[in-house]
């Protein structure tokens, strides 16, 4: 073995072992949002025989999803009246997450500042988090969501103070940075603050002791959101990030209401399910087909839109995590591999315009971070560029790359989508403001997956090329493989075997490589030549699982 090969081994063993002495506090795969949806088990092979009946399959689930949030409409409506007494009183609301949850902490604050005039006593009165701060709206900082600590310290350099409210949002239940932002708000602020979640109570309760220690606290009051699982397995950019945004965001909003009201609420969230049930989505097949026949040629999209910047970039940035894509790219990295697709608000000039176009005030980089800033820092977000030069500067990195619009902005009442010689318009009719960019989200979430499928960036509805950057995710992918190797009849590797073979391929990896499908791959060849789960073998996998890499004809 050569000496690079056996430092590689080395460096997977060390991460490796550090996982597995605290991987019983990340065994998720019992949670409802880690399990397969029966109703899209074939997803990946609709998504390239039956586009028509792939889309109104994820509609479906999308729809079940939002019936289940049709029950908690009183818990939603003691919300709202917390949140209004909060306001009221001088106070604050803060929302926080990470991930997808992160997402729709900053959604729901752009949102607000939409809707709310500036000069408005409110308007500056709600405010997001999410871990690794704004620039993790483009890239996720590896770990940071798996300290508690963290979120302590983003929300106390935030300014939280007495009489100021928390909404803490996961779709676990279980994410270490959000519980760790929800105890230090008990401990600064005496208001009874809220946690909302998408798995059973007494699950988490019943297997971890982070979870126990905030579901049983008498200072914060849940709303347990389960949904089931997930369209794609463990995808929770999906149908979990949508039901937490609609409670917490229609709470929010009947805020701006003389009194808030259960059938106010109840109507609201009625009004978003009968308009996405039935929705004309005859158009959209060719829009998938479309966006994915210009990256298997090798081409790129620019996502151009005026309005919906918040919801376009969180669809497109949350691609990369799900689905092992190269992230948008920055200006500082001159080497960086070209993302399939980059946003672009043709109306600012400017990277920092842009971003305060988007998030309707200055952004919020980590400052003083040590080990963070490089990363997270003022000089990394302003590298991302979602300025009207975006178009010109990734056409001159790579003139060889030709680079197509796809637009996406409100005509009349109704959402346009040109791509190409297609165009669609989806109309919005009554809806709100929050369940428009909700109705949009849902669309571009169907869009965006079955773009993927076609290009084999999963296996039936199993997220095979996660890319595993937090200890959830490792977890995630290592029964991922235990699960094809079952499915092969392939025994002896044990969930140590296969995650010392996952930090392996880790080490040898590109970013946009699927993990899951090498670490299977590797395994699957060793066994066939008769080997065992030893690191270091000069075993060159083969997928057997076809995987289309974009740009491949």
């Amino acid at each position: 073995m050569n000496t690079e090969l056996q430092q590689r081994e080395i460096t997977a063993r060390q991460k490796a072992n550090d996982f597995l002495a605290v991987a019983g506090q990340f065994h998720l795969g019992d949670l409802p949002t880690e399990g397969q949806h029966p109703k899209t088990k074939n997803l990946s092979a609709l998504a390239t025989s039956d586009l028509a009946q792939a889309v109104r399959l994820m509609r479906e689930v999308d729809c079940d999803a939002l019936r289940a949030t049709q029950q908690k409409c009183a818990d939603i409506l003691k919300m709202a009246h917390s949140m209004q007494q909060t306001l009221k009183a001088g106070g604050r609301i803060f929302f926080v997450g990470c991930g997808a949850t992160g997402r729709l902490s900053l959604s729901l604050e752009v949102l607000w500042r939409e809707s709310v005039q500036p000069g408005h006593a409110w308007c500056d009165s709600v405010r997001s988090l999410m871990a690794g701060g704004d620039v993790a709206l483009i890239r996720s900082i590896e770990n940071f969501e798996d300290h508690p600590s963290y979120g302590a310290r983003m929300l106390d350099e935030a300014g939280f103070r007495e009489g100021d409210l928390l909404i803490a949002s996961t779709e676990g239940g279980e994410t270490p940075y959000v519980i760790g932002a929800a105890l230090r708000a008990t401990q600064v602020s005496s208001k009874n603050h809220w946690f909302l979640f998408c798995n059973p109570a007494e699950i988490l309760i019943q297997k971890l002791e982070r979870c126990k220690q905030v579901l049983l606290h008498p200072q914060l009051q849940k709303i347990n959101l389960t949904v089931g699982p997930m369209a794609i397995s463990g995808s929770t950019r999906m149908q979990a990030s949508t039901v937490l945004m609609l409670a917490a965001g229609t709470a929010l909003f009947e805020t701006l209401k003389d009194h808030p009201t259960f059938d106010s609420i109840e109507q609201s969230i009625d009004s978003l399910l009968e308009h996405q049930g039935n929705l004309a989505l005859e158009a959209l097949p060719a829009f998938i087909e479309h966006e994915s026949d210009c990256y298997a040629r090798g081409q790129t999209l620019i996502y151009e839109t005026l309005e919906y910047g918040i919801t376009v970039l969180t669809d497109t940035t949350e691609r990369s995590p799900t689905f092992s894509l190269s992230a948008f790219e920055n200006r500082a990295d001159t080497d960086a591999p070209t993302s399939l697709c980059y946003l672009c608000l043709p109306h600012t000039h400017s990277a920092h315009e842009a971003w305060e176009s988007l998030l309707k005030r200055s952004p919020r980089p980590l400052v003083g971070w040590t080990d963070y800033e490089q990363i997270g820092g003022p000089n990394r977000l302003v590298g991302y560029d979602f300025s009207s030069s975006i178009f010109a500067w990734r056409q001159e990195r790579r003139p060889s790359i030709q680079q197509n619009i796809f637009s996406i902005r409100r005509q009349n009442s109704d959402i346009f989508l040109a791509l190409g010689a297609h165009t669609a318009q989806f109309p919005t009719g009554e809806l709100s403001l929050l369940n428009e960019h909700l109705m949009l989200k849902m669309l571009l979430n169907i869009h965006s997956t079955l773009v993927m499928g076609r290009l084999g960036r999963y296996h039936g509805n199993t997220m095979t090329c996660v890319r595993p950057s937090n200890f959830k995710l490792i977890d995630r992918s290592i029964r991922y493989v235990q699960q094809m190797l079952q499915a092969e009849h392939i025994t002896g590797y044990s969930y140590e075997d296969i995650c010392f073979q996952c930090f392996f391929e880790l080490e040898q990896s590109e970013v946009n490589e699927p993990i899951v499908l090498k670490t299977f791959n590797a395994l699957k060849g060793k066994h066939s030549a008769g080997g065992s789960a030893h690191l270091g073998s000069n075993f060159v996998p083969k997928f057997s699982y076809e995987l289309r890499a974009p740009g491949a004809r």
